[in-house]
């Protein structure tokens, strides 16, 4: 019969609000590897039971990236993009943001996204695959809040207030804005 591992819920504030909940499992059988995965709305750590904190913690993090990295990579189709909305909407609007059509589009190479109101409509920039998936959230939520408000005035940002990783997400966007207009160096020989 394989020993019980031992478990302890971890959470790591770095992340930022948003972030699942990890519980990190040790165990006496494993020696080397650390493993780890997504189990509902949390993350599990795999670690030998003889790992200090400061390793623990190290390899959480290690394997928290791992993950996220994992998951940018899976491109969302037109459908699942669609049903993620819906889950935001109703996650964070009571479901009261109701789109007729989401789609990825190639038109989009100043905007992240858009929305028509008036239609239903929300186009998201094909730009966004394969970034993290709190990123492609964040636009979704804020083109699903267009739907409840067209204009980007106070009433607006209190309803983004609700996405817990929008400052992370808006931070993320800017950085890859500023990267497109670094100049491009000659590859070193």
């Amino acid at each position: 019969m394989p020993a019980d591992p031992q478990r302890r819920p971890t959470s790591d504030p770095s992340r930022g609000p948003g972030t699942s909940a990890v519980e990190v499992r040790r165990s006496s059988r494993r020696n080397r590897t650390v493993s780890a995965y997504r189990e509902g709305d949390r993350t599990v750590v795999l670690i030998p039971a003889r790992m200090s904190e400061a390793e623990e913690r190290r390899w959480v993090n290690v394997m928290l990236d791992k993950l996220a990295a994992q998951e940018s990579k899976r491109i969302l189709g037109d459908t699942e993009l669609a049903e993620r909305a819906e889950r935001l909407s109703t996650q964070y609007f009571d479901g009261k943001a109701r789109p007729t059509s989401v789609r990825w589009v190639t038109n989009q190479n100043t905007r992240w996204g858009s929305c028509t109101p008036v239609e239903g409509s929300i186009r998201l920039s094909h730009r966004l695959q394969g970034m993290p998936e709190y990123v492609v959230d964040y636009v979704l939520v804020h083109e699903l809040a267009h739907l409840l408000v067209p204009g980007h005035g106070p009433r607006f940002w209190r309803l983004l207030e609700a996405y817990p990783r929008t400052e992370r997400a808006r931070g993320y966007l800017e950085g890859v804005v500023a990267a497109g207009r670094l100049p491009h160096l000659p590859a070193a020989r």
